[in-house]
């Protein structure tokens, strides 16, 4: 038996010893989870705690079918999604006929390393809308179906936020020098 079978044999007997090492080896990398999804640390730490709730007291239905990790990220995931519809995140709903997506060229541009740090407070400065959109789309890989189907919202609406998110970004990106036009630096140099 593996550590990590020991630790859910634990949890699903209710061993608080068990549930503390659970917590322990899997809470940092699911607070960096969750802070993707929130605007403040404080945010992410009472999504975190539901989050690990849920993992307790679901923990008897962990088919072992995957990683022990992947299925408590889903959850985080999950309890994230569902504070923001609490909260009710309000999506600017986009029919077909308003929707004018320009999927953007990045064959001239050229992106420099940026600091995780940096990058994550960038996402988190997001509108709601932007940042659960982008979160699920880049990092989860949902598809646009998907998230719509998810977030109770149009395709087209999921499409329009992913777009949104990625201009704000790549501004901001910009404006703190990560991003260059290699065409510029083409034309510079002839």
């Amino acid at each position: 038996m593996t550590v990590d079978e020991k630790i859910i044999e634990g949890c699903i007997s209710g061993k608080r010893r068990a549930q503390n090492q659970l917590y322990k080896q899997y809470a940092p990398g699911m607070l960096g989870v969750c802070m993707r999804y929130c605007i403040n640390m404080a945010e992410a730490e009472d999504i975190l705690q539901e989050g690990f709730i849920k993992v307790f007291k679901y923990i008897k239905s962990f088919r072992k079918e995957g990683s022990l990790e992947g299925w408590i990220r889903r959850i985080m995931i999950n309890t994230a999604i569902s504070h923001y519809k609490k909260n009710k995140i309000y999506f600017n709903e986009i029919n077909e006929m308003d929707i004018e997506l320009v999927e953007e060229q990045y064959d001239n541009v050229s992106f420099e390393p940026v600091d995780q740090e940096v990058l994550m407070n960038l996402i988190q400065n997001l509108a709601e809308g932007y940042r659960v959109v982008l979160n699920l789309y880049v990092f989860e890989g949902y598809s646009h179906k998907e998230i719509a189907k998810i977030l109770n919202i149009s395709e087209n609406t999921s499409k329009s936020q992913l777009s949104k998110a990625r201009k704000l970004l790549r501004k901001k990106l910009e404006n703190l020098n990560k991003v260059t036009d290699r065409s510029i630096i083409n034309e510079r140099q002839l």
